[in-house]
Parts: structure tokens; C-alpha cells; sequence
């Protein structure tokens, strides 16, 4: 072999050797090169609230050109299970992190941080050829534990035989919150209906008319009503009541006004969890949903933002 020969030999391999050094060096950094408006990262969200984050993501993304969010929809308990394994680093969530969640992180060297970023309402829906609309906690206590089996043991004369109580998932925040908030801590009845999403509780009842389902607010809104002051036209919401009889006056739906008011009283909180140690995309991203614009797309949205006032107009609804 000619010296020129060699000379090849030995540029070629030391070019090969530069670019798999270079190649390799971009893999390990590429992993944590996002900054608080660009990069990609994943991040996973309580499925009640898809609608919203997805609305959220596309407006930031299409503020911040050089980020990209991927979400993962899951129930609330894979939804926190996935940011505690560190396979996300923010998720959106109706509850905070237990003392024993934090600690196990805290040993990861993750410190997570959270924040309320709205207020949610539990819609109750029932089909539209069901004549009844409104409910009373008790009662609503007595159908999730089991206690009520048939529409007639509340309404009586109702025609619509045995109810059918339905969910989104087993896991969802929707069945902790019946067990936590409605019940106070008595299992749920072993006869309810659990369906993969929202989404899937709406057709379910859209087609049942002995159906009752339980789901987030933001679900039955009306997409051609930007006042919020309607509701999906596939189903009816219900009017609950705190009183033991409920009746038209002391009943309320769950819009924004009676939501701020107090008077609608199946609501929970919705928390931003991050464990995001570098202030990059997550944090980004979690300063964005607690902003102004944020927030307005929260309200937009139906529910309560965290950090905007709400205009209460005064309508009359007929339930």
C-alpha cells in the first residue's frame, strides 16, 4: 500500500470516528437541550382534561415554533404513575401528590412542585328522553352506592326501569372523587358501567335512556357557544341540589356562574405536578397554563381559572 494509499485509509477512518463521536454526542444532548420554549418533550394529563390540554399545547406550540408537546391521556392513577417513574415530568391532575409520592421522589433528587391551575365541576348527564333533570346529593350518594337500583325508587312513575350507572375508566379522577367527596369513603356499587373515556360516557348515555354518567364539565359544553351558557344537545345535564328534596329553586347546573358562586356543588380542584429540575420545556409549558392566555382558554373552556376573574352574567335557566 502507497503512502497516499494509507493517507486515504487513515482520513477516511478519521472521519467516521469524528462523525460517531459527533452523532453520539448529540444523543446525549439532544435528551436535555429543551429550553422553556423549545425542545420536545412528553408530558401526561388526567383524561377528563384532554380537551383542554390539547388546546393549550396547540396555542403554545404555535407561539413557541421551535417546542413540541406530546400528551399522554391516561386515567389520573397511570397519569401520576408515569411522572413518579420519570417518564414525564409535569402531569395534570385533581389531586396533589402523597407525603409518601414526594419522598419517593425527593430520593430521585426530583423536587416537585404543584399548583392549582382551575376549578373543575363533576357534570352528572342522562338522556334526553329521560323527563328528569334534577337530583339531590343524597340521592346521587344512594344511586353510586348501590342503595337505589330503579329510576322509579326516586322518581316515581319514571318508566325508564333499572339505572345504569356510568364511568370512564376504574381509575379515573372522576370515581376517587364519587368515593372521596360523595360517598365519604363507602364503595361504589359493583354494577357500574366503566367505559374507556369521556367521550365514550357521552355515546353511552346518548344511547341509554336509563343511563346516568359521570364526567368532567368540560366534556358537555357546547363547542358553538362561546358564552358557556349551553350544553352539548346530545345529552341533558342535571340539576343538583345539596338540599335532601331537591326542587327547581334550590337545583343548579353547573355553569361558570354558579361554579363561582359556590352554588354548584360537585366541583374539585385541577393541579399543574412538575418535577422539572432544569426550568426547561415543562416549566415552560406549566408558566403558560397559569398565564393570562392560559387562563383565558381554562375559561373559554367552562371551567373556573385559577388566577382570572370570571364575568357573572345573570340568566334564566330553565331546568
Amino acid at each position: 500500500m502507497s503512502k497516499f494509499d494509507r493517507l486515504s485509509v487513515y482520513a477516511v477512518l478519521l472521519a467516521s470516528g469524528l462523525a460517531l463521536f459527533a452523532c453520539r454526542g448529540r444523543q446525549t444532548k439532544d435528551k436535555y437541550t429543551d429550553t422553556a420554549t423549545s425542545g420536545f418533550i412528553s408530558i401526561s394529563a388526567d383524561e377528563s382534561f384532554r380537551r383542554i390540554v390539547q388546546q393549550e399545547i396547540d396555542v403554545f406550540e404555535s407561539i413557541y415554533t421551535m417546542a413540541g408537546i406530546d400528551p399522554i391521556y391516561a386515567s389520573e392513577v397511570d397519569a401520576i404513575n408515569l411522572l413518579l417513574k420519570d417518564s414525564v415530568r409535569l402531569t395534570v391532575s385533581t389531586r396533589r401528590l402523597t407525603d409518601a409520592e414526594k419522598a419517593g421522589l425527593e430520593e430521585k433528587k426530583f423536587f416537585p412542585k404543584e399548583f392549582k391551575v382551575a376549578s373543575d365541576a363533576i357534570a352528572l348527564i342522562v338522556n334526553r328522553q329521560n323527563p328528569d333533570s334534577i337530583i339531590s346529593l343524597k340521592d346521587l350518594s344512594r344511586i353510586l352506592t348501590g342503595e337505589v337500583t330503579e329510576w322509579s325508587e326516586l322518581y316515581p312513575g319514571s318508566k325508564l326501569g333499572k339505572l345504569q350507572l356510568v364511568f370512564d375508566n376504574p381509575n379515573s379522577s372522576t370515581v376517587r372523587y364519587a368515593i372521596d367527596s360523595i360517598c365519604r369513603g363507602r364503595p361504589l356499587a359493583g354494577s357500574l358501567h366503566a367505559q374507556k373515556s369521556n367521550a365514550e360516557v357521552i355515546d353511552f348515555v346518548a344511547q341509554s335512556p336509563s343511563a346516568i354518567g359521570v364526567i368532567g364539565v368540560s366534556w358537555v359544553g357546547s363547542e358553538s357557544d362561546s358564552t358557556n351558557l349551553s350544553f352539548s344537545d346530545r345529552v341533558t345535564v342535571m340539576a343538583v341540589s345539596r338540599e335532601e328534596k331537591a326542587t327547581e329553586q334550590n337545583s343548579y347546573k353547573p355553569f361558570q356562574a354558579y361554579m363561582a358562586l359556590g352554588d354548584y356543588p360537585l366541583m374539585r380542584d385541577v393541579y399543574v405536578i412538575l418535577t422539572d429540575p432544569r426550568s426547561g420545556l415543562a416549566s415552560g409549558f406549566s408558566t403558560f397554563l397559569a398565564s393570562d392566555r392560559g387562563q383565558r382558554i381554562i375559561l373559554r373552556a367552562g371551567l373556573m381559572p385559577a388566577t382570572q376573574n370570571v364575568r357573572i352574567v345573570n340568566v334564566r335557566d330553565n331546568l
